[in-house]
């Protein structure tokens, strides 16, 4: 049972993860300004567009067909060392994520006070630690089952 809500709660995020992305690529304003780091005086170190946007968004959703492939809701096959070598690296993404650059995202960041550095306190950094400790706990749990 825990291995199905892992994988199904993965699916879900990545879903709506990947259509967020795919929402800014088409030009979507909402929640942008929150999601990319600036420096102390304001200004963006990231400033995506419209393709850069798509390859995230396209990256997202093939980690919710990973996973839909996983928990066998979708009747796709990938290569086995794809779904053991992918179990292991996409939490690793997250996890390195939620670690940081060590000067404007992650949990070393040492920009703090900025729009961006307070969201990814309060949501992203939560966000990319469950889904690395939930995408490690499934591939853990499955090897077991």
């Amino acid at each position: 049972m825990e291995i199905q809500m892992a994988g199904g709660l993965l699916m879900c995020i990545f879903l709506l993860l990947g259509m967020l992305h795919f929402y800014w690529a088409l030009g979507g304003k909402w929640a942008l300004e929150r999601s990319l780091p600036t420096n102390r005086d304001g200004h963006r170190v990231l400033n995506p567009g419209p393709i850069n946007c798509t390859i995230v968004g396209i990256g997202l959703l093939f980690f919710a067909v990973f996973y839909a492939v996983k928990m066998g809701v979708l009747g796709l096959h990938f290569p086995k060392w794809l779904m053991v070598y992918g179990g292991w690296i996409i939490p690793s993404i997250f996890l390195l994520r939620t670690i940081g650059d060590f000067k404007y995202v992650g949990v070393f960041k040492k920009v703090k006070t900025t729009l961006f550095a307070k969201t990814d306190s309060k949501l992203i950094i939560p966000l990319c630690t469950v889904l690395a400790v939930l995408g490690y706990s499934l591939q853990w749990l499955s090897k077991i089952v």
